[in-house]
C-alpha cells in the first residue's frame, strides 16, 4: 500500500514551551489512522502543522511523496488535504447546503454545480433532510456532521478529523461510525484525533499515541489498548500496576 502522509521528526516551540518533540508518523493510502493521547499532548498542534496553519520549528511533512512543510492551507486544500476543527464554526446565517457549497466552490465555480455537489455531500453525512436548515438551528450532532461535510466538500484525498465525535452521546457516536467508514470506502485516507476509544477500536487500523509532545507507542488498536506506557499516559503513574493488581485480585 502506498504511503500518502509522512511526518518526520516534527517539533514546535511556543516560547519556552516545547509542544511537539520530534513527532513522527505515517499513513498509507486508504487507511484510517488514529492519533490519540491525553489532553495537551500536542495532537491538534500537529494537525495544524500538517495542514499549514502553523509552521514547525523543526522537521518535515510529506504528502504523496512531495515535501509540503510550511505550505499555506489553501494550497494544501487544492492538493487534496482537508481538516475539521474541534469547535465547529459554520456560517450560521447560511443554510446547511450553502455552508457545504463554500467548499465545493474550490473546484466548482458555477453556483449550480457547487450546490449540486453540496447536496451529494450532505447526503453522504446524513444531512440530506436538513439542506435548507440554517446552520444556527443545528444540534451539536448536526454541527459535527456539517463540519465533516464542509471538509469533504473540497473532495480531499486526505482527511484529518479533529475530535469529530467529541460531545456526542453514545447513540450519536454509533451513528457516525458507519459514516466515517463509508468515507474511507470512497478511497479517502483518514487521520483522526479521538478520545472515544470504542470508536478508535472499531475504526482505526493503526494507532499512534502522543504524550507530552512525543510519540510513545504505535500499533494496531488492541495492542495499544494493552500498552503499559499508554495506560500510564492516560491514567497517571502507577495506573498499569493498579489495573494489573485489580485483574488478579
Amino acid at each position: 500500500m502506498a504511503e500518502i502522509l509522512r511526518v518526520e521528526n516534527v517539533s514546535r516551540r511556543f516560547g519556552g514551551l516545547l509542544a511537539l518533540d520530534r513527532a513522527a508518523f505515517t499513513a498509507d493510502d486508504g487507511q484510517i489512522v488514529a492519533l490519540v493521547g491525553p489532553n495537551g499532548a500536542g495532537k491538534t498542534t500537529l494537525f495544524s502543522i500538517i495542514t499549514g496553519f502553523l509552521p514547525p520549528s523543526e522537521g518535515r511533512v510529506f504528502y504523496q511523496g512531495a515535501k509540503i512543510t510550511g505550505l499555506p492551507p489553501h494550497l494544501l486544500a487544492r492538493r487534496g488535504i482537508a481538516r475539521t476543527f474541534q469547535i465547529a464554526q459554520p456560517f450560521t446565517s447560511l443554510t446547511v447546503q450553502e455552508n457545504i457549497a463554500v467548499g465545493t466552490h474550490l473546484s466548482r465555480p458555477a453556483r449550480a454545480d457547487a450546490l449540486a455537489v453540496a447536496k451529494d455531500v450532505a447526503d453522504a453525512v446524513g444531512l440530506a433532510p436538513m439542506l435548507d436548515t440554517p446552520a444556527a438551528n443545528l444540534t451539536v450532532a448536526g454541527r459535527k456532521r456539517l463540519e465533516l461535510a464542509r471538509a469533504l466538500a473540497i473532495e480531499p484525498k486526505l482527511l484529518l478529523l479533529d475530535e469529530v465525535l467529541a460531545g456526542l452521546n453514545p447513540s450519536e457516536i454509533r451513528d457516525m461510525v458507519p459514516v466515517i467508514q463509508a468515507i474511507r470506502a470512497r478511497g479517502i485516507t483518514i487521520v483522526m484525533i479521538e478520545h472515544v476509544m470504542q470508536a478508535v477500536m472499531s475504526l482505526a487500523e493503526q494507532v499512534f499515541v502522543l504524550a507530552e509532545g512525543r510519540m510513545i507507542a504505535m500499533g494496531p488498536p488492541d495492542a495499544i489498548a494493552a500498552d503499559r506506557r499508554v495506560i500510564e499516559a492516560y491514567l497517571g503513574h502507577g495506573a498499569a500496576e493498579r489495573m494489573r493488581g485489580a485483574a488478579h485480585g
